[in-house]
């Protein structure tokens, strides 16, 4: 059951918010308020939420987006955004409340509900609208935009500039190794065979699991200080041995009794397929003696999460998802979130023609990093008269005044793509992009895109602000000692 939300009240005609004091109109997140279009998403809100007509009323989307965008300004925990509330008159008027209130009208955990609710396609399209980009004033396609009669028209001119470059956002889990994995396995594994003998699928007889052994095993292995690539294998060994053990339990009460997985908790089963997996995986890596397979797991909680070679200094490798953004116009956007690694410069083709459905012109120029500049991608861009920066291909040319004015060109180029290197940082050192707390893939990617969308949130209030003080305090000379006419 959902219930929409009201409307907006308005500051002139409810000026006692908070004990008899008006808001102050200029407070940021007044002028937040006004900017998104509640309206819309209400509807598109609205329109992703089952049809039930009974049960306890859904929160409106007012305070399901509102609350994620005040968790992400502030990079707060669930705990902290209530507690915030609570004590803000101006946050319970960004999200819609009438009236002020000594307790914030939502407890922490529905926080969670509310990622859950909310769409990354949701917060993509307040994305595109805060930036001024929507995909439907510009209906066309590729090429050039039909006339009435049935005309192709001539192309729009090129104009703007697409920055793009792809980054990892690591998740806040446990730096994997495979004992650790192989370890945690164990223990769920013993965990699901107690449920079967404690319901009674083991006819009375507990099957024998070591797991004394197995754990007085792996901790002698975790506290060693200095980890050889002997007492790797066998501590890995180990813990295989005794991971089948169990495994073969299980296998062996599932064929004696078929309904067994039936009494299994919907965690438990979607965890016995994980380790069932994280199984074949180490065992076919110990037994090849390799440390790379496809998809492999690196969380036992989070099994879609993979390592991502990113080649820093700090950590060759990331765990977490991968993600392409942009900056059009100075302001960000989520291109491509994906959980698997993958080559950048596959998307490049779609992100121009994002841009030309968005705006009804293709970019002038396209400035990436060196991996976009494939033999395909430089044919693609020379086809449509765009500019991508980069070396060009062949020979360098054999005027030295020349030579220099492409080197010098290039060099300035790198300092414009500097800009979403920038803002990559931006976003995970004063937001939470450097590590994810969320622990499901779903709400993962919504606190990705919500950060960007606080990020182009803050840069369009600067921008308001900014153009204020121009109109006010730098007008010509001219208009501010124009004389004055008599009688006015």
């Amino acid at each position: 059951m959902y219930k929409r939300h009201n409307g907006q009240i308005s500051l002139y005609e409810e000026p006692a918010f908070f004990g008899g004091i008006p808001l102050d109109p200029e407070n940021e997140w007044v002028r937040l308020a006004a900017i998104l279009p509640w309206d819309e998403i209400e509807d598109r809100y609205a329109a992703a939420l089952t049809g039930s007509t009974v049960g306890q009323p859904a929160d409106s989307a007012r305070i399901a987006v509102g609350s994620q965008i005040i968790k992400n300004w502030y990079a707060f925990s669930d705990e902290r955004v209530t507690e915030e509330i609570a004590m803000n008159p101006y946050l319970q008027y960004f999200l819609g409340l009438t009236e002020f209130r000594h307790k914030c009208p939502f407890n922490a955990s529905s926080m969670t509900r509310f990622r859950q609710r909310i769409t990354p396609e949701l917060m993509v399209w307040i994305n595109d609208f805060i930036i001024g980009r929507d995909d439907d004033d510009h209906p066309g396609g590729s090429g050039g935009i039909g006339s009435e009669n049935g005309e192709a028209e001539q192309e729009p001119e090129k104009q703007g500039t697409l920055i793009l470059d792809a980054t990892c956002i690591p998740q806040d889990i446990r730096f994997p190794t495979d004992a650790s994995i192989l370890d945690e396995c164990r223990s769920s594994a013993e965990a699901i065979i107690d449920t079967l003998h404690k319901i009674g699928m083991t006819d009375g007889k507990k099957p024998r699991t070591y797991r004394k052994k197995a754990r007085n095993a792996y901790n002698s292995f975790s506290k060693s200080r200095k980890k050889t690539k002997r007492s790797i294998r066998k501590a890995v060994g180990q813990q295989l041995r005794y991971l089948r053990r169990d495994l073969e339990h299980i296998t062996k009460i599932c064929a004696q009794h078929p309904e067994a997985l039936q009494f299994l908790s919907k965690r438990q089963y979607h965890r016995l397929l994980v380790i069932r997996e994280v199984y074949r995986q180490q065992e076919e890596m110990f037994r090849t003696s390799t440390h790379t397979i496809a998809d492999r797991i690196v969380s036992v909680s989070q099994p879609w999460i993979r390592p991502i070679v990113r080649g820093k200094q700090t950590a060759d490798v990331e765990f977490g998802s991968k993600v392409e953004m942009a900056v059009d116009n100075g302001f960000m956007r989520v291109e491509k979130i994906s959980w698997d690694a993958f080559n950048e410069c596959i998307t490049l083709q779609a992100s121009v023609e994002s841009y030309r459905q968005a705006h009804g012109y293709y970019p002038r120029r396209v400035l990436a990093d060196t991996i976009f500049r494939t033999r395909e991608n430089i044919r693609y861009c020379n086809g449509l008269g765009i500019h991508l920066n980069g070396p060009k291909l062949g020979r360098k040319p054999t005027d030295p005044m020349l030579y220099k004015k492409q080197v010098y060109e290039e060099w300035l180029e790198s300092g414009e793509r500097g800009e979403i290197e920038r803002d990559f940082g931006v976003g995970k050192r004063r937001y939470t992009l450097d590590r994810l707390m969320t622990r499901l893939q779903h709400t993962s990617e919504v606190t990705i895109c919500a950060t960007v969308l606080v990020m182009n949130l803050r840069k369009k209030l600067r921008l308001l602000l900014r153009l204020f003080f121009r109109i006010v305090f730098c007008r010509p000379l001219y208009l501010q000692f124009q004389p004055v006419e008599a009688g006015t």
